[in-house]
This record gives structure tokens, sequence and C-alpha cells, in this order.
């Protein structure tokens, strides 16, 4: 007859798993949300969540159906320690390889030490990524050329960096954008290498770029807006050899969506719960580059 110490030992392993459990039911959810992405008629439509912040994880699987992908690698910076994020699902689900890169070496040991890093082909880099360090980083990978995906969230230079990247050509690129800026303005914050949005303003709300910066910097590498994410913070560009039906371009104006969620900092450090016309009266007069069309 068990003891009930034994029994106590058993019930404690079965709830050391449960975290595992737990992991491997949602990513099976993903997985048969996946196959009814038949169905969605666009890209918001589309949106569910599995490692993702918000519904990215949707959004992607709904493009890859749509847009021809041969080199199934993709890069992502901006990760934190890895457990949410743009790229995961991709890597745990479709057997997808990547790189992934963060400033923080406590976040990058973190993720070291997930399962997921021996699991699966997963590259890491500790580094603080610039304009200027950004093909480095990468042909330091033997990443070139075509990929599948990159995905840019640094919360400040990602207008700079995107547009210094040169050494990779993804079928599909992420990046956040700042819907604080408004709609129409092709604005984003004055390149810094050294850019840290805590510091650049209190309220953590300057950085970035608008929208309709984005979009032009994706006219003139050769990408498409098709559209942002129902929480409003995330764009998504289609390199133009790979659009067509059902996907189209759109203007910054048609694929803006005001960002749903609050970020915004009081003085003293606290959430501030602000309406959208306080944030953007919080950025009037702060330093921001204009962007031409060319």
């Amino acid at each position: 007859m068990n003891s009930p110490f034994r029994s106590l030992m058993s019930a404690l392993e079965g709830l050391a798993r449960m975290p595992e459990r737990l992991r491997r039911m949602q990513e099976a959810l993903g997985r048969i949300e996946s196959r009814q992405l038949a169905a969605a008629a666009g890209i918001r439509a589309a949106e569910f969540q599995v490692y993702s912040q918000w519904g990215e994880d949707g959004i992607v699987q709904w493009l890859l159906r749509q847009v021809p992908v041969g080199n199934r690698l993709f890069v992502e910076f901006g990760v934190g320690d890895y457990t949410e994020s743009n790229t995961r699902f991709l890597l745990v689900a479709g057997n997808w390889s990547g790189l992934v890169i963060d400033s923080s070496a406590a976040h990058i040991e973190r993720l070291r030490r997930d399962p997921v890093y021996w699991q699966h082909n997963l590259k890491s880099e500790c580094a603080f990524v610039t304009a200027e360090n950004i093909d480095a980083l990468l042909e330091r990978h033997g990443i070139a050329g075509d990929i599948g995906l990159l995905s840019i969230d640094i919360d400040g230079n990602d207008y700079w960096v995107w547009r210094a990247v040169s050494g990779v050509r993804p079928a599909i690129v992420i990046v956040e954008y700042n819907a604080r800026f408004g709609a129409e303005r092709a604005v984003t914050v004055p390149y810094d290498p050294a850019f840290d949005r805590r510091k650049a303003h209190y309220s953590c709300l300057y950085y970035g770029a608008s929208l309709a910066a984005l979009a032009r910097l994706a006219d003139r590498k050769g990408y498409a807006l098709v559209g942002c994410n129902s929480a409003g913070n995330n764009a998504f560009f289609v390199r133009r050899d790979r659009l067509g039906p059902p996907l189209r371009e759109c203007t910054a104006l048609e694929a803006y969506v005001q960002a749903g969620f609050r970020e915004a900092r009081e003085r003293s450090g606290k959430l501030a719960f602000l309406s959208p016309e306080q944030e953007q009266a919080l950025l009037e007069g702060l330093p921001l580059v204009e962007v031409d069309g060319r």
C-alpha cells in the first residue's frame, strides 16, 4: 500500500508536469485553429494567439497560405525570453528554423535553458540591434538572401533598422508601428543607436515610427503593406514578387488601426490610463523625422 509520502510525491510530480501538458494542449489548439484558416476573410479575421502577444500567430499562418515561401527560416529581434513572440509557433508547429536576438543577457540565458532551444533548430544572440550592426549580426549566423519571415519589435529604431537591412530578403515582414503618431503622418523618432524608450520620455510612448512611415519605407524596399493586427501595433508586409490574390496592397490610411491597449506611464512610472487624444497630446513637440516618399 502506498504511503501518504509516496502519494504526495506522485501528486507533486503530476503538478510539475502540468506546464508541459498545458503547453502541448495550447500548441494542439493552435494547430486546429490553423486548419480553419481557409475560411478566414482577411488578416484580422485570421487572428489567434498561441505564443504571440496578440493575434499574430493566426495572421502569420494565414499569410503563409497566400505567400510562397521557399526557405522556412525566420529572424526575430526584440523577443524577450521568447516565451511570447511572433515566431515561436512557426518553430514548434511548422518546424521552421530561426535566429532570435535580444539585448538582455538574462532573457537570452533563460531562453537557452528552455527545452524549445534544444528541441528545435533555433539560434540566439544577445545584442543591442542597431542600423550599424544588423547586417553583421545576420551574416555571423550565416543568414543571407531569401528567408521566410523577419519580425522587428525593438520599441525604438524599428524604422531605421529595417531601412538598414540589406543582407536578407524576407517574403514576409512584421514591424511594430506606433499608432499614437496617427494614420496620416509619415514620421519616426530620430535615429539614436542607443535609443531607450524608457529614457526618451517618461510616458514610454515616444518610440518607433508611424504606419505611414513604414509603408513608405516598405515601398522603397519592394514590399506591400497588406494589413495590421486588431490591437493596433503590428503591421504586415509582403514582398511584391510574392504578392497575389486574395492579398492586396493597402494604403496606410486603409490599414491603420488605433492602438487598443494602454501602456502610457506617469512620471512616477505608474501605469496611466489615458485616452488616445491624451496620449497623442503627450507627444506634441517631441522631435520627429518626416519621412519622404523617395
